[in-house]
């Protein structure tokens, strides 16, 4: 049943756990230790450096399916990033291994059927590890490359959703193997109960960790590779504008400065031609070359041209 409940950075981090005791292992992936007192969730995050919106953000999704996330700049990138990272590392090292011992150790070592479940249970193991490693090796260094301003251009958040599929439907199957063809002693069921217990946790663990990257951490790449595009083009108009305009200031005739700042105050070609003495073909053929040499078309590229290479004063010009 779900607790309803959303969580806000005020509530005590204690509470949060005593409510909902699966909170423990995103702790561990977000890089929480435990010994927190009765500090709230803000100051347990603050102190261990975790964003605390991110955080909360995960919780909230993960207790209650609460998701509302798809124009949500608030969320922290690079806290989402650690969480997954970790997540993997917490399962691959971990999780999966003492899954097998547990299993291994619920299992006679002379029941036949038992040998082949934990071949089954092998193979699920190397699926979900290639799996991760995939993510760990092409989709986790691409975001990074994000963060850091230098995306990778032969790769998008869209190649991995398009691709991203389930990986418990063995989990599934070795579950239901277990139960309706696994027979076990009154020794073993003990242990093969609790294995069992193990596993059903550990699939809904997997569930809440796909719709984790699904549903919080694409949206939000998708909005950071907007936001890089905008930037990229934001930077080539200002090494076009300002840059390109500056290293071919030279370049330009004192004709073409006149013209400039004609083009500024707002004249039209027959009204530059009457200004400067000259015709109006001449004028076309300025105000050509000047577009080729700096690589600026518009009237207003002009007017910050020529207010960043003094040829007027900003205060003269109309905004």
């Amino acid at each position: 049943m779900k607790n309803l409940k959303m969580y806000e950075p005020q509530d005590k981090m204690i509470t949060l756990i005593k409510d909902n005791y699966s909170v423990l292992q995103a702790l561990g992936s977000f890089g929480i230790n435990m010994g927190f007192g009765d500090k709230t969730v803000a100051e347990t995050c603050e102190l261990n450096g975790v964003d605390t919106y991110t955080f909360l953000a995960v919780v909230n999704f993960t207790i209650n399916d609460f998701t509302n996330y798809e124009d949500d700049d608030q969320l922290s990138v690079p806290t989402l990033l650690h969480y997954l990272e970790a997540s993997h590392t917490f399962y691959l090292d971990f999780q999966l291994p003492f899954i097998r011992r547990e299993l291994q150790e619920s299992i006679s070592e002379d029941d036949q059927l038992g040998r082949l479940i934990m071949k089954f249970y092998d193979e699920y193991a190397q699926e979900i590890r290639r799996h991760m490693k995939y993510e760990e090796k092409t989709l986790f260094p691409y975001v990074q490359s994000l963060i850091d301003k230098r995306p990778v251009s032969d790769y998008n958040i869209e190649m991995f959703a398009k691709h991203h599929e389930s990986t418990d439907k063995k989990l599934r199957e070795l579950k239901l193997l277990i139960i309706k063809y696994l027979p076990a002693n009154a020794h073993l069921n003990n242990k093969l109960t609790a294995t069992l217990y193990d596993i059903y946790n550990n699939e809904e663990w997997l569930r809440q960790h796909a719709e984790v990257e699904d549903r919080i951490f694409t949206p939000a790449i998708r909005r950071l590779e907007r936001q890089t595009r905008q930037d990229d083009v934001a930077k080539n108009i200002s090494t076009m504008v300002f840059k390109g305009g500056q290293e071919n200031a030279d370049a330009l005739s004192d004709r073409e400065r006149d013209v400039i700042v004609c083009v500024v105050q707002g004249m039209q070609n027959k009204e530059i031609a009457d200004h400067l003495c000259i015709s109006i073909n001449t004028v076309i053929t300025h105000r050509r070359n000047i577009a080729r040499k700096l690589q600026i078309h518009s009237p207003a590229g002009l007017t910050i041209y020529a207010i960043v290479n003094g040829l007027v004063d900003i205060s003269s010009v109309k905004i």
